[in-house]
């Protein structure tokens, strides 16, 4: 015996391929996005390194966080997890301004 699938299902299946493919094509976005961003800091890196400059700006830092929740907030998204992220990004940029400095 044969198992058919309802229209239902069937525009269910679909959807789910949609939202799939949605997905994957934001996943690109966000690792390019980011792949850029590193280069873009790699650079501030190699500058502070060649003038001496220390490798954290904690005022600078705090005013991204607070841009970035706000910008969280607007976009819908949850503020606390926009700031795990960019703390997370930003502890990466430092780690990488660190090496730069040896």
């Amino acid at each position: 015996m044969t198992h058919s699938s309802s229209p239902e299902q069937v525009l269910a299946e679909q959807l789910l391929k949609d939202h799939r493919a949605s997905i994957d094509r934001l996943d690109a976005i966000l690792v390019y996005t980011l792949a850029e961003r590193f280069k873009e800091t790699q650079a501030v890196g190699r500058l502070k390194a060649e003038h001496d400059l220390p490798p954290a700006d904690p005022a600078r830092e705090g005013r991204q966080i607070e841009r970035l929740e706000r910008l969280a907030m607007e976009a819908d998204l949850d503020p606390a997890f926009a700031r795990k992220f960019l703390n997370f990004v930003i502890a990466e940029v430092i780690r990488h301004h660190e090496q730069h400095q040896k």
